[in-house]
């Protein structure tokens, strides 16, 4: 550390809390005895030269975060342990505002993966879903503005990033259902008709596409309208099926295809769509293994759908902390069947806080992920820091000027004058001020954010 100039050892600080952030997130779970990067369906057709690998070495190198949740549970006296893990990949890894989209390699934004296991009297049962951001060339960096607007790229070879994607998915899981939550009206209008546009160009067999506008069709706390969706893939899921491997090891069943839901984050309308279908597969891996009877419902059995919802809803929770900020959105659904107004206000105030750190602290949290994930590497002879770039003079004097004259405003009202034509005067001059610089911060937005400065992320034109 002695060698280290004034400059390094500020830089060293930042880089340590950086690493410190990360580590600092819920998210890093390991086993000694069991791989947990890989579903019991892809352990099933491993070699036995994959078998004697250590798990260091046989892991699966896309995920690097998971979250897990483990319960051992009892219906009708037969207990079994009920299991759900979300593996986050590390490629194309952020945060909401500056990591959307894909990459070159056909890399999507947030993308997790996610399977719900069941162990019972030796038996096992996995189903497993994906997520990922729209796979195409768009962003939606944060402008001070609450929703900023998306921007598709007009110069991106959007097939060429999209097939690349969809190969991969097929190989690696089979047949795709995508699922697109978001809304077909507004500034997402545009995304949805892409997506579908790319689906139906790709024009691939081991494709299928529904469109569901989940907060059109479930406006007005109509939460029971999510029906719609099911009963519409009711026969997909059936086809897609589970992974089932007997007490002697011996595979019954094989899941053939995933879902791949999306909304804008992937985050709190797709967990409400995974869970629903979850549970639905639940409900026949339960039968099928003789722990639910004939005609039973797992709605019904409300010890267990506590704690399947609490787990669903934290699953959320955590996915959500990590790309935007804060816990997810409607949680409460999730973990009670209801929409409330309870959970309309806590929404509400996530969304206040995610405002914040997506204008002002994300690309601190961007810098920190992408030196955890070697995407940037520290460089002892380097001559400038990336750190040290000076910020330009309106992200200093026009916020100072704002808040003085909005201060003088009150003031003058405070604190009258001689006349109440001195007053308004005085009142009307620092108004338009304060109002004013407040226009001219918003115009320039872009320049009063917290955005990375390690790793310079793609423009989209």
């Amino acid at each position: 550390m002695l060698h280290l100039t004034d400059i390094q050892l500020q830089d060293n600080k930042t880089f340590l809390a950086m690493l410190n952030h990360v580590l600092n997130v819920d998210g890093f779970y390991f086993s000694t005895t069991y791989d947990l990067t890989h579903t019991l369906q892809r352990l099933s057709n491993t070699s036995p030269e994959f078998q004697e690998m250590s798990l260091l070495e046989r892991a699966d190198q896309r995920f690097v975060w998971n979250v897990i949740t483990m319960h051992s549970c009892s219906i009708n006296g037969k207990y079994f342990d009920w299991i759900l893990i979300s593996r986050r990949s590390c490629f194309r890894a952020g945060v909401r505002y500056y990591v959307r989209g894909i990459d070159s390699e056909g890399h999507a934004a947030n993308f997790v993966e996610t399977e719900q296991i069941v162990h019972y009297n030796g038996s096992k049962a996995s189903f497993v879903q994906t997520r990922g951001s729209i796979p195409v060339f768009w962003s939606q960096r944060p402008n001070l503005k609450y929703k900023p607007l998306p921007q598709i790229s007009k110069v991106a070879n959007h097939m060429d990033g999209f097939q690349r994607h969809f190969d991969s998915q097929v190989i690696i899981y089979g047949k795709q259902v995508i699922i697109n939550l978001i809304n077909q009206k507004g500034s997402e209008k545009p995304l949805e008709q892409t997506f579908a546009t790319m689906v139906s160009s790709l024009g691939s067999g081991m494709m299928r596409y529904i469109a569901f506008d989940f907060h059109k069709e479930c406006k007005n706390m109509r939460w029971d309208r999510l029906s719609i969706l099911l009963d519409q893939v009711a026969e997909m899921q059936d086809e897609l099926s589970y992974f089932l491997v007997d007490s002697a090891g011996q595979v019954v069943a094989n899941q053939e295809g995933v879902f791949r839901s999306n909304c804008m984050d992937c985050l709190d309308r797709t967990n409400v769509i995974q869970s629903l279908l979850a549970r639905r597969s639940l409900q026949a891996q339960l039968q099928r293994l003789g722990v639910l009877h004939v005609g039973q419902k797992l709605e019904e059995q409300d010890e267990f759908e506590k704690i399947y919802k609490n787990a669903w809803a934290d699953n959320a929770n955590a996915c959500a902390k990590q790309y935007a900020g804060t816990g997810a959105l409607k949680t409460d659904f999730t973990r009670t069947g209801k929409r409330t107004h309870l959970g309309l206000i806590m929404d509400g105030w996530n969304s206040m806080i995610r405002y914040y750190k997506n204008n002002f602290s994300d690309g601190f949290r961007q810098d920190s992920i992408d030196l955890f994930l070697g995407n940037y590497s520290v460089d002892e002879l380097e001559s400038h820091s990336p750190l040290s770039v000076p910020r330009d003079w309106k992200f200093l004097a026009l916020p100072i000027i704002m808040v003085v004259a909005f201060s003088m405003c009150i003031i003058c009202l405070l604190m009258a004058g001689d006349t109440w034509t001195e007053t308004l005067a005085y009142v009307l001059f620092w108004g338009v001020a304060s109002i004013g610089t407040f226009f001219i911060i918003l115009y320039n937005g872009k320049d009063f954010v917290d955005a990375p400065r390690l790793v310079q992320k793609e423009k989209i034109d």
